[in-house]
């Protein structure tokens, strides 16, 4: 049997029912039990269909392999056990095949599991989709901005503890061939009011944890924090620490995800300052101070946690403080400054608070976008993965639940009506008659809460626009007046008489019966949030920070674009973004995930009926089954259920050679099935009730039994016959080898007397003939040392002879040589006495004539001998030194540093003024001999040193090049005349660079022409000018440290030059090309100099991007040049060899 037809199937070994739309009978009760029996056997998926049932296990089951997703790779979607891979294969498949575009809906309740399934669903579709290096930083890209969104809109909460606090929505973009290239998240209300307030048992935002915990001390110390949860008023210390939460492990995983992700590191230290800023923002309190109009206004207590906040946002202390203080109402041309109470006060601040993190939220989520966005503007096929909150009902339900219960309401409405759909497209294809399916249509509750008159959205936001006093008893009572008479709307003090009565509705509430049950709602602060009202003090203090995205998240601060009107209400926002949601959904083919909670206690094992059941109702699963039963309960192709009850039929046991369908109608006609009970589409057959399917499976079993028998009866005759064919064979292979081992033997016992016969007789031969050879050379030999003795005996006694000549001629030499030796020694002896004579004789001579000089001239000197004895000898002694310093001057080069070492040490101070005079003298010779222009290139050497001088490592290799200036001669070379021409003034210097392009960090050649008071750019081939900069527009230059030839030239910001932005370039000539630049430049904009940065790592402005530029040294050789490369949209990487 092929592999191919060793398949399993949904019905093989299946506990419980995989597909609820084939569970018989079908009640809400055993609905229950079929998911409890499956969650007790870790059977957590279930189907109803094409929708998937997740339950949460709590525990981590071994069925995300990467075996297990080979496993579902290309399957057909009901051909193994329900699985969420099963559905990302369809989804991607579809998507990868068809060309569709597909979105995935997971839906439930916190705690259920949901963000888990996106996060499987991504990885799996990044395991299945394409490989290489661009498509794996994608995929990178895409699975680590989950950790970030996690880190900044998850909480714990008493139900869950890593909760979602956002509705996010990721469209992941593919190319043609199915590979990853890019994505666009979608974030929708986030609860910013728990940054403010959280309920009992729960946390804020994990963020604010896991910086504390996990920060190393200098960056606390820089954001002025402490580690101590206590010590800030928005953290809840009854929940502070979670079990099986590591904080700062988090924190360590979100600095490397948003790395990954594609924030630059100064990003990622503002976005921090913002997360500290909101956390002493809560610290800050508030007192009262009477005025003298009798009103009470606000004071900051403590201005400690102001002032570090306002130094980290770079915001004036005192207009924050005032913000905090009054309000200011504008009307038309109007200005009104009132005072706020305490209680506004902290209203104010915690508005401030709420808004900060939801637009630094927000910012993070275009930041993504912008990282993972694709690059192509070729079409992309796209697959969407909704991951939103559940239906919710408590105890309490405000305007948040409200909000979240309306999009599920259209969420809802959307299944039904896409449910619907595909099933009556189905049935169309396949030409079997459709009829109308009996189903609830919730779009009177929609229409409920969206109508642009009547609904209670609109009367809310027309409520917040209303002038004089608004509050939420007002907005209630509108509710009463117009929406009394609606089905599905109850109140207490509405006209409806039936609910006066009625003591589980309360004064201050009302009641919605949507399609999962009735939901209470407290009125209580409708109003208030839906206008997310900030006084427009704050944001204008906000847009006044020196902060490098501080402006980005309050443009509405702006003095200059003040706006009176109003801004769109949340409830408005919401219901925009809804639309927006549902307008996309309805072009992508949907699947659907529901998540479903088993218990309460987060506990593997347990199985709460109640809560399941309550969930099963309001994710409308019961109502699915029956939309997806009221046609047909079951379809499969031809070729799948001929294959699979084939055996049913002795027609079609074992090979069908007709068609598929005809088999398929042979084998139900043969099993006597009712034709009521099933229809024959183009490619599918069709089976109405979940009975006829057990039916066929209960008589396949029985079948499969019977062949079982008939293959163990047969394998048995198969496996003796090939038994005794063996034995037989074998018995005549045994016989072939024993004749063959007895010819062997006997065949060597003759071979082995042969062989010793054979050598016998070999060495007999051997042994005369080796005594004859003997014999023979015994005789040469014998001949040989007789020659030898009698030679021997003749060479001994002519040496005698000749030792004998040689001894006599040796005594008559010796004799000879102690003669003349004799006569040596006796005339040395004459000579020496004969000298110490004359020395006497000189010695009395010297002292006499001495004697007689002193006797004469010794009343001449008796008084003044000393001193000029002193002063004669010093004299000589000078004399003696210059003209032992004129023999030994040293050469006229400047930059010789030898000088003759000083005889006397009282000569010190003169020899070290000597060699300063000589040094000056010589510098001076040397200067004489410079012309002009020589001389302005050792000014510019000197001014080249000042500026690089052990500061980059490339002006060692510069100092010996001449600075040439002009590399292209363009006055004489004819290709540049044109050029020439249109360029005025003289040219100081003309060289070719690298112009970088920020896309690819290639570069493109071209040519850099430096007059007195411009620079310029042109193309090399056709020498037509791409840019032409004043060079007073120059503000600077950066360079980096290291030995490459890469410079940014950076314009000033609001120049025309600047609206393209700073030029990358890179040149062989750096030192010459920026040492003309500063020389040049300082003069023609009249300053003393043109700053020079020099760092391995500098900003450039690339039109409206800022791009940082970063050097690395790599493992190239020296001789290899620098190269570019684009890691990200805001990172050029400069690989630099090492020296």
């Amino acid at each position: 049997m092929s592999k191919m037809e060793v398949k399993t199937s949904l019905l093989d070994g299946m506990i419980g029912v995989g597909d609820m739309v084939l569970l018989e009978p079908l009640t809400e009760e055993s609905f229950i039990n079929n998911l409890k029996k499956r969650f007790d056997h870790n059977e957590i998926y279930t189907y109803i269909g094409s929708v998937v049932i997740s339950m949460n296990p709590y525990k981590n089951l071994p069925i995300y392999t990467p075996d297990k997703v080979e496993e579902y790779r290309n399957r057909n979607f009901y051909e193994l056990s329900p699985h969420i891979y099963a559905l990302s294969d369809e989804a991607y498949r579809s998507l990868r095949d068809q060309d569709k575009d597909q979105c995935i809906l997971i839906t439930g309740e916190s705690g259920a599991g949901k963000t888990e399934a996106s996060k499987l669903v991504m990885s799996y579709v990044a395991a299945v989709c394409g490989k290489g290096q661009e498509v794996n930083k994608v995929k990178e890209q895409l699975l680590q901005s989950n950790p970030v969104l996690e880190a900044f809109g998850n909480a714990k909460t008493v139900r869950n503890d890593n909760s979602s606090r956002f509705g996010k929505y990721m469209d992941i973009e593919f190319d043609f061939k199915g590979d990853p290239i890019g994505g666009v998240i979608s974030n929708y209300l986030l609860e910013k009011s728990r940054v403010v307030k959280q309920p009992r048992g729960e946390r804020n935002f994990h963020i604010f944890y896991q910086l504390l915990s996990g920060a190393s001390e200098d960056t606390l110390k820089k954001l002025k924090l402490d580690r101590d949860f206590s010590k800030y008023n928005y953290l809840s210390l009854d929940s502070a620490t979670v079990n099986g939460l590591d904080d700062a492990a988090n924190f360590r995983t979100v600095r490397n995800a948003m790395q990954i992700v594609g924030f630059m590191e100064d990003e990622v230290q503002s976005v921090l300052e913002l997360v500290a800023a909101v956390l002493k923002l809560g610290n800050i309190e508030f007192k009262p101070e009477s005025r003298t109009n009798g009103f009470d206004e606000s004071r900051v207590k403590d201005k400690n946690d102001l002032k570090e906040m306002c130094e980290l946002l770079g915001i004036d202390q005192s207009v924050l403080e005032r913000a905090f203080s009054f309000r200011t109402v504008e009307a038309r041309s109007d200005k009104v400054a009132t005072t706020l109470n305490v209680a506004q006060a902290y209203y104010a601040r915690d508005a401030l608070a709420k808004n900060l993190y939801s637009r630094l939220f927000s910012w993070l989520v275009n930041r993504i976008n912008e990282s993972i966005k694709a690059q192509t503007k070729t079409r992309k096929k796209v697959m969407g993965v909704l991951d939103i909150y559940g239906f919710e009902i408590f105890e309490d339900n405000s305007f948040e639940q409200f909000i979240i219960n309306y999009c599920n309401e259209k969420l809802q409405q959307i299944f039904i009506e896409l449910t619907l759909r595909e099933e009556q497209e189905e049935y169309i294809r396949e030409g079997i008659e459709w009829t109308n399916i009996e189903y609830f249509n919730n779009a009177i509750i929609c229409d409920l809460i969206e109508n642009n008159q009547n609904g209670i959205l609109a009367m809310l936001d027309e409520e917040c626009l209303r002038p004089g006093t608004v509050t939420d008893e007002t907005f209630l009572d509108k509710l009463n007046t117009i929406c009394a008479e609606h089905l599905h709307f109850e109140s207490r003090q509405s006209k409806n008489s039936k609910f006066l009565t009625d003591h589980t509705l309360p004064h201050n509430c009302f009641r919605i019966q949507h399609y999962a049950g009735k939901v209470l709602y407290r009125v209580e602060g409708f109003v208030d949030k839906n206008n997310d009202l900030l006084y427009r003090d704050l944001s204008q203090a906000m847009y006044k920070a020196n902060h490098s995205i501080m402006r980005a998240l309050f443009p509405d601060g702006n003095p200059a674009k003040i706006n009176l009107k109003r801004p769109p209400t949340a409830g408005f926002q919401f219901r925009a973004s809804v639309a927006t949601l549902m307008k996309n959904l309805q072009t992508k083919n949907p699947n659907y995930i529901r998540c479903i909670k088993p218990n309460d206690k987060k506990s593997a094992h347990i199985f709460t009926d109640s809560l399941v059941c309550h969930q099963a109702r309001y994710l409308g699963l019961m109502e699915n089954v029956r939309v997806r039963r009221a046609g047909y309960a079951f379809r499969q192709p031809y070729e799948l259920c001929l294959l699979r009850y084939k055996m049913m039929c002795k027609q079609t046991w074992p090979h069908w050679s007709g068609p598929a369908r005809e088999g398929v109608e042979v084998l139900l006609s043969n099993l006597a099935v009712s034709p009521e009970e099933y229809s024959y589409g183009r490619s599918k057959v069709f089976i109405r009730n979940p009975r006829t399917l057990f039916f066929l499976e209960e008589k396949r079993r029985s079948c499969l039994e019977d062949l079982a028998t008939l293959i163990q009866k047969i394998y048995r005759g198969w496996k003796c016959r090939t038994h005794f064919l063996l034995l037989k064979k074998s018995q005549v292979v045994v016989a072939a080898w024993y004749r063959r081992y007895a010819q062997q033997k006997k065949y060597q016992k003759i071979k082995s007397a042969t062989l010793v016969m054979q050598s016998f007789i070999r060495g007999w031969k051997a042994r005369k003939i080796l005594r004859e050879l003997k014999y023979q050379k015994r005789c040469e030999e014998a001949a040989t040392t007789i020659a030898a003795f009698w030679h021997g005996t003749q060479a001994r006694n002519e040496l005698r002879r000749l030792k004998e000549e040689a001894r006599n001629k040796r005594a008559v030499t010796v004799i000879w040589a102690a003669w003349l030796g004799t006569k040596a020694r006796r005339e040395l002896k004459r000579l020496k006495e004969e000298a110490r004579r004359k020395h006497a004789v000189a010695v009395i001579w010297g002292y006499w004539l001495g004697l007689k000089v002193r006797r004469e001239y010794r009343k001449f000197f008796r008084a003044h001998a000393g001193r000029k004895i002193y002063e004669f000898t010093i004299q000589r002694i000078i004399q003696k030194y210059f003209l032992g310093l004129k023999k030994t001057m040293p050469s006229m080069s400047p930059v010789d540093k030898t000088w003759p070492v000083r005889s006397y040490q009282f000569l010190d101070g003169t020899h070290k003024e000597l060699r300063r005079i000589f040094h000056l003298w010589r510098c001076k010779k040397y200067r004489s001999q410079f012309t002009q222009e020589k001389k302005a290139i050792y000014e510019e050497k000197l001014q080249a040193s000042e500026i690089f001088k052990d500061k980059k490592a490339l002006y060692p290799s510069s100092v010996s090049q001449p600075f040439k200036g002009d590399y292209l001669e363009i006055n004489k070379n004819p290709k540049y005349q044109k050029l020439n021409s249109m360029v005025e003034e003289k040219i100081l210097l003309a060289d070719v660079v690298n112009k970088i392009n920020r896309a690819n960090g290639k570069g493109a050649p071209r040519l850099f022409l430096l007059t007195k008071n411009n620079f310029v750019l042109a193309d090399q081939k056709t020498g037509q000018v791409k840019a032409s900069v004043p060079l007073p527009d120059l503000s600077s230059v950066s360079v980096s440290t290291q030995t490459d030839g890469f410079f940014a030239l950076k314009l000033k910001e609001g120049t025309t030059s600047a609206a393209k932005g700073d030029f990358l370039l890179s040149s062989d000539h750096l030192i010459e090309i920026i040492t003309k630049l500063q020389r040049t430049g300082a003069a023609a904009a009249g300053r003393d100099h043109i700053n020079v940065d020099i760092s391995d790592e500098f900003l450039v402005q690339f039109k409206q991007d800022k791009v940082c530029v970063k050097f690395i040294q790599s493992g190239l050789k020296n001789g290899s040049s620098a190269a570019c490369k684009r890691k990200n949209n805001r990172l050029l990487e400069v690989s630099v060899p090492s020296p």
